[in-house]
């Protein structure tokens, strides 16, 4: 079954799973940079062409950009270029380091959008999301205003905004950029968009594009049954992840949701991580998620999530585990927001050097 396609906003449309690229960046071993390229080429055959990245995920804008280049010149034929040029999206981000906030002005913005196009090996960014780290610093707004500078030179497509809050989404919104698309965490674990920030999207036509909905890796068949992993845990991913499923209610209720989930899975022939995601395609306002992978290995099983519907009896299970989590509460990143906690103490602050 084909991944379906999703308009973002008018006239923009990505595919329904994007990949990710948090994973081949550092701090997820180790990457072969060959490989890594080889497979991007699978995933867009098997339909999935929209790629997510970040100025931040080292080396990862740049892999990208050897994949469109590769691509281009092994296929020489001019409709499979117009194709390719009409149907693959690159979404990168635009997050300035901790240290930098106060400083930020319309040189710094420009150097790096520039410095994401040359790596990217594109004229005009398809879509930037913006993300800033510490709210106490209030030049987000005249930030977002120069990305908005950027937009008009013809530098970037559309802006987007990731893990922004509800009255900072809607500071942003009101200065009069236009916003398409907010990149949020949510899953099965975490339903923290739910609490405000789907209700606040849907009167200012923002899509959501969503990470984390399979936790790392977490929500799958590997790890039911398992016993609770214990630190140091394999790489970053996990280590994130392990701390919302604290959040969520622990290992063992956790165990409860993937025995729910994998006899939901059975009953339509998919796998754990297809209904997980369908779960959250299914949401109002989420356009698409972004799923994290280092390898091919799971791919040929993406396409199966939307093979099947979540009905009544489903829905009921599902919620039935739901409905005695502590899950996070609050707006969507206030834990990874919080400096000095414990979610915050796996960020990395300065990676855009």
């Amino acid at each position: 079954m084909p991944i379906p396609r999703v308009e973002l906003t008018d006239g923009y449309e990505i595919s329904r799973i994007l990949k990710g690229g948090w994973q081949l960046a550092g701090g997820h071993g180790s990457v072969d940079r060959a490989v890594a390229i080889r497979d991007m080429f699978a995933f867009l055959q098997a339909g999935i062409t929209t790629f997510d990245c970040a100025d931040i995920y080292t080396g990862v804008e740049e892999m990208i950009g050897e994949f469109r280049k590769t691509f281009l010149k092994e296929h020489g034929i001019i409709p499979a270029q117009i194709w390719f040029e009409q149907m693959f999206k690159i979404h990168t981000k635009f997050v300035p380091d901790l240290d930098v906030l106060p400083r930020v002005n319309r040189a710094y913005v420009e150097s790096v959008i520039d410095r994401s196009r040359s790596r990217l090996c594109v004229n005009c960014l398809d879509l930037v999301q913006f993300h800033w780290w510490d709210y106490e610093i209030p030049r987000y707004a005249q930030t977002v205003l120069l990305l908005a500078e950027m937009q008009r030179a013809g530098k970037i497509r559309h802006i987007g905004v990731t893990n922004f809050d509800v009255p900072h989404l809607s500071e942003i919104i009101n200065v009069g950029v236009h916003v398409i698309s907010n990149q949020v965490q949510y899953s099965l674990l975490d339903h923290r968009p739910e609490n405000a920030m789907v209700k606040f999207c849907l009167g200012h036509d923002v899509k959501l594009l969503c990470y984390g909905t399979l936790a790392g890796g977490f929500i799958s068949e590997k790890w039911r049954g398992a016993e609770e992993p214990q630190e140091p845990l394999e790489n970053r991913s996990l280590a994130k992840y392990k701390l919302i499923i604290d959040e969520f209610g622990g290992w063992e209720l956790f165990q409860e949701l993937l025995t729910v989930l994998s006899m939901i899975a059975r009953k339509h022939d998919v796998s754990i991580a297809n209904v997980a995601m369908r779960y959250v395609l299914d949401k109002p306002l989420v356009a698409g998620i972004i799923v994290g992978a280092r390898n091919t290995a799971h791919l040929n099983t993406l396409a199966k999530t939307f093979s099947f519907e979540l009905d009544r009896e489903d829905q009921g299970a599902i919620h039935g585990v739901l409905d005695r989590s502590i899950e996070p509460r609050g707006d969507v990143y206030d834990l990874e927001r919080a400096q000095g906690g414990k979610h915050a103490s796996i960020m990395k602050y300065t990676l855009n050097k």
